[in-house]
């Protein structure tokens, strides 16, 4: 994995073989519900420990059965916030690795014709302004959920945000730079662009229907 920049975002492209392979899974269609939500756990557990390369930490010591070890906790307080309802399956995947994170919902609304978001929950944790705060979202395609969600984060007060996705657009890129440049943006592939229903190509299709099987 290389951190680079894709129009001024500080954008990670995960290289990791296992990610991709899972990717792969995820993106063929006649993967089964029941898979699909494997893959999907698996992918973001990689993906989730690459985001947290820099999370704070303390050093200390513990008692092995040998003797003193020298070791490293982390220290910082960890906010995990799915964006609803896609982003719930890739949860389970970052309290699998954090079990002491906490956790925030934003749920958003996409209009299919005008493709903007609106919000109809949000519970979010308090003093995010000292925390690190991992955004999950399983696709980064225009951009608009992605923003209005980063939006309500930087309105209650985070200041230090990762975003995860599973597949972007450059369309989303691009929107997530004019709003929010200094989020860093994690993601295996940044696939050709969006269709004229603002879907990712080639993308994987509908995560959350392929996910719950509400396709």
């Amino acid at each position: 994995m290389g951190p680079g920049v894709y129009c001024g975002v500080p954008l990670h492209l995960v290289r990791h073989p296992l990610v991709h392979d899972a990717l792969a899974t995820l993106r063929d269609a006649t993967t089964p519900p029941a898979q699909f939500r494997q893959m999907a756990v698996r992918i973001s557990v990689i993906l989730t420990a690459e985001a947290t390369r820099d999370v704070p930490s303390l050093s200390g010591t513990v008692a092995t059965p040998l003797g003193p070890a020298e070791v490293q906790r982390v220290s910082g307080d960890v906010v995990v916030v799915p964006v609803l309802r896609a982003g719930l399956g890739m949860l389970d995947a970052v309290l699998e690795l954090i079990p002491t994170a906490r956790v925030g919902h934003i749920g958003l609304q996409r209009d299919e014709l005008t493709a903007v978001a609106s919000k109809y929950y949000s519970k979010l944790p308090g003093r995010l302004d000292q925390s690190y705060v991992l955004m999950i979202d399983p696709m980064l395609a225009t951009g608009g959920s992605a923003v209005a969600a980063l939006d309500l984060l930087r309105d209650a007060g985070a200041a230090s945000i990762r975003l995860i996705c599973i597949v972007a657009a450059p369309e989303g890129i691009a929107l997530v730079e004019q709003h929010h440049p200094k989020v860093h943006v994690y993601t295996p592939v940044v696939d050709s662009g969006l269709n004229e229903h603002k879907f990712i190509v080639p993308g994987l299709g509908d995560f959350g229907d392929r996910l719950y099987g509400t396709t």
